[in-house]
């Protein structure tokens, strides 16, 4: 859960991403060492992951976005996210319930170049099957304020 300054600080620091602990505590109106243990409990607890730069992948060079939903044989899905993880167009790979067992995130050049990259997939045993869907256009960005927001945990009476 999060109190009102710990989700105050996330949407800060996501609306300045190269934000210094002195203007971030200025913003805030706390003192610096507090922005700092709160940063730092924040990242040992896991609810900071990154600090690293976004990345548009369609700028450099891979502007077809797909998700492809795999089936995996029974059994091997260790071997099928080793095969996956070699592949550097694939971005995220979650297991999933219902009809498939892995859903990835895969950037590419073209859809050429997906389909070869679908085929590199497809070509390991432990796939039994695939199927993709191209994304045509990013209706709501990745985000997470509205939900840092909305975890505010009530502050106690």
């Amino acid at each position: 859960m999060l109190d009102a300054l710990d989700s105050r600080l996330l949407t800060t620091m996501r609306a300045h991403p190269r934000i210094g602990l002195t203007e971030l505590a200025r913003l805030l109106g706390v003192a610096r060492g507090t922005v700092q243990a709160r940063v730092e409990k924040l990242t040992a607890r896991g609810v900071i992951t990154d600090f690293g730069p976004a990345i548009a992948t369609e700028e450099i060079g891979y502007p077809i976005l797909a998700f492809a939903s795999l089936q995996i044989a029974q059994g091997r899905l260790t071997e099928a996210v080793e095969t996956l993880a070699e592949i550097p167009e694939i971005l995220e790979v979650y297991g999933t319930s219902g009809q498939a067992d892995l859903l990835c995130r895969v950037v590419a050049h073209s859809t050429p170049h997906l389909q070869e990259i679908i085929a590199r997939i497809l070509a390991s045993p432990a796939v039994r099957r695939t199927d993709t869907t191209i994304a045509l256009s990013t209706q709501i960005p990745y985000r997470v304020e509205p939900l840092l927001k909305a975890a505010v945990t009530p502050a106690a009476p």
